[in-house]
């Protein structure tokens, strides 16, 4: 349903003042998804109840089939200036959606009947979670599990990085990190640990059976992963670089992987 609004003090505006307070969004229970890709995809998905969406008339237009299939949603048309004082920043092609987070991180138990598993540990910076969700996605992974110090998938930079991938692809927040990879690997998961340190196994020498299920954990860019994952893991991989470079970045060295492992 469009509604066309003239001015701020449209009570249903109100939500939007938060748009740049994640703390308080999520507070609210709401997170938001930024530009006309990622709000069709979580409209045409239907994962998530919307709570409305704000546009301005060039994307409520080019967004009109979208819009038309779901006469549910509360579609809010308003000029760019009144959006930009609402939120307090020039959002990404005029296009802008608050959800409800209710179905966002699902019980580990959900994950057991995965094949592939990416999980995250302590990768704070949400481009890098965004980044690895994405890859995850297009390579094939049926999950992601993520610890208490990784960044929050439904942060809007990361949802942006990820070309919506965090709204695609489940995930389970685990509090208790050994206790998770132990689950997982009483399931029939193997851990595998992807590090440079020059011990580990190239990833190139490695050869799984077709039917291993596999968790790949990958650490921050800063420490890696920590000495606890390292001494669970089933197998530790490098991927072999030039010398003359220390590291690959999260992201890059986790597409590898995933590429390499899924590919059996």
């Amino acid at each position: 349903m469009l509604r066309h609004l003239a001015g701020l003090g449209d009570p249903a505006l109100a939500p939007y003042r938060d748009v740049g307070d994640p703390a308080a969004l999520e507070r609210a229970g709401l997170f938001v998804a930024e530009g006309r890709l990622i709000v069709e995809r979580l409209l045409e998905d239907g994962r998530f109840r919307v709570h409305s969406v704000a546009v301005t008339q060039p994307a409520a237009a080019a967004l009109a089939g979208v819009f038309a299939a779901r006469p549910d949603i509360s579609v809010l048309v308003c000029e760019p200036d009144l959006l930009q004082s609402i939120t307090g920043f020039d959002f990404h092609r005029g296009c802008l959606a608050l959800a409800q987070r209710e179905r966002a991180d699902v019980p580990l138990d959900s994950l057991t009947q995965a094949t592939t598993i990416l999980a995250l540990e302590g990768v704070g910076n949400p481009d890098n979670v965004g980044g690895l969700f994405r890859a995850a996605f297009a390579l094939g992974a049926d999950a992601v599990l993520i610890d208490g110090a990784t960044g929050d998938p439904l942060y809007r930079k990361a949802i942006r990085t990820s070309m919506g991938a965090t709204l695609r692809l489940p995930y389970a927040r685990a509090a208790d990190w050994a206790a998770a990879l132990h689950t997982l690997r009483a399931k029939g998961f193997r851990v595998v640990a992807l590090t440079p340190h020059p011990e580990a196994v190239a990833l190139d020498d490695v050869r799984l059976a077709a039917a291993t299920r596999v968790v790949l954990v990958v650490g921050s860019e800063g420490n890696g992963l920590t000495r606890g994952s390292l001494d669970y893991a089933d197998l530790k991989l490098r991927i072999p670089v030039d010398p003359r470079a220390d590291s690959l970045n999260v992201v890059v060295a986790g597409a590898i992987a995933l590429k390499t492992l899924l590919v059996r």
